[in-house]
C-alpha cells in the first residue's frame, strides 16, 4: 500500500466514530423493515431488471463505508462481503452485523487491487455513492472487479454524474464554474479526482467488462447540493427550491449516474 493509500485509510479511521450515526439503531431497523428501499427507487429498479431475485447470490460492497448497503442486500438474501480500506469503518460495521447475528464477510482491502478477494466469486459487484472520488487509477480498478467477478457477472456503481464537480455546490442561484471538466485531479491533500465519463467508461470497456446500461438521474434528496449536517438547519421549503431549474440552475442537469457492466 502506498503513502496516499495510508493517507487515506488514517483519514476514515478518524472518520468512523463519527459515521456511527449512520448505523444507529433506529437507521438499522428501517433497513430491516424494508431492504429495498435503502436504495433509491431507480436503482431498485435496474436491480430488478438486471438482477432479479438476490437470494443466494454472492455480492461484493467495494467501499462498504456505514455497511447500509451490506445490511440490505444480506436481508434480500445474498452472500455478501463487506470491503473497505478502513479498519476502523469494518469493526463498526462488523459490531453492528454480529447483534444482529448476520452472517457477512467483512474484509479490510484496497478497492483498486482487491488482493484479499477470490478469482471469479462473485455475482454482483457493487461500488456506492462516493467511491470513485478516491480511485487514482481506474484501470487497476476495473481489472480487479472484472477478476473477481462470476463469467457472466455483473458490476453496478452508482456515483456523482461527472458533470457536477466543476460547479459551485455553494452557489446554487447561478452555474459558477470552479475549474474545467478535463481538470480531474489529483486534488488536494488527499489527491483526489474527479473523473471525466470517458475516464470511466473508457476503463471499464478497456478491462474487458461490457457496458450494458447508463442511468443519468436526479439528485434523490435536496440535501445533495447542501452539508448533510446542516440540512436539518434549512427549511422544507428552501431545500425544495434546490429541486427546480429555476431556482437551481445545476438542477437542470443530471446530478447521479449509475453504470452497469458485464463480465
Amino acid at each position: 500500500m502506498n503513502n496516499r493509500a495510508h493517507a487515506i485509510k488514517d483519514r476514515w479511521n478518524a472518520l468512523a466514530d463519527d459515521w456511527n450515526r449512520f448505523r444507529t439503531k433506529p437507521v438499522v431497523d428501517n433497513i430491516i423493515a424494508d431492504p429495498m428501499s435503502y436504495f433509491r427507487t431507480e436503482l431498485q429498479a435496474l436491480f430488478q431488471r438486471f438482477v432479479g431475485d438476490f437470494a443466494g447470490r454472492e455480492v461484493l460492497v467495494i467501499g462498504s463505508g456505514s455497511g447500509r448497503a451490506a445490511f440490505a442486500f444480506h436481508l434480500l438474501g445474498a452472500r455478501v462481503t463487506a470491503l473497505d480500506l478502513s479498519e476502523k469503518q469494518i469493526e463498526h460495521t462488523a459490531s453492528v452485523a454480529r447483534a444482529y447475528d448476520w452472517d457477512i464477510s467483512f474484509i479490510n482491502d484496497d478497492a483498486v487491487t482487491l488482493r484479499r478477494i477470490d478469482l471469479d466469486r462473485y455475482d454482483f459487484v457493487y461500488m456506492p455513492n462516493g467511491v470513485l472520488f478516491w480511485i487514482d487509477d481506474l484501470s487497476a480498478l476495473y481489472a480487479s472487479v472484472r477478476r473477481v467477478l462470476k463469467p457472466g457477472g455483473l458490476y453496478l456503481t452508482y456515483d456523482m454524474h461527472p458533470f457536477m464537480p466543476p460547479f459551485d455546490f455553494g452557489n446554487t442561484s447561478k452555474a459558477v464554474l470552479i475549474r474545467d471538466y478535463d481538470n480531474v485531479g489529483p486534488m488536494g491533500d488527499m489527491a483526489t479526482y474527479h473523473w471525466r465519463m470517458q475516464d470511466i467508461v473508457n476503463a471499464m470497456v478497456a478491462s474487458g467488462l461490457r457496458l450494458v446500461h447508463m442511468e443519468e438521474m436526479k439528485a434523490a434528496s435536496g440535501t445533495f447540493w447542501v452539508d448533510e449536517d446542516k440540512a436539518g438547519e434549512i427549511p422544507p421549503a428552501e431545500l425544495a427550491q434546490l429541486y427546480k431549474r429555476e431556482t437551481n440552475p445545476l438542477y437542470a442537469l443530471p446530478q447521479c449516474l449509475s453504470l452497469v457492466a458485464r463480465k
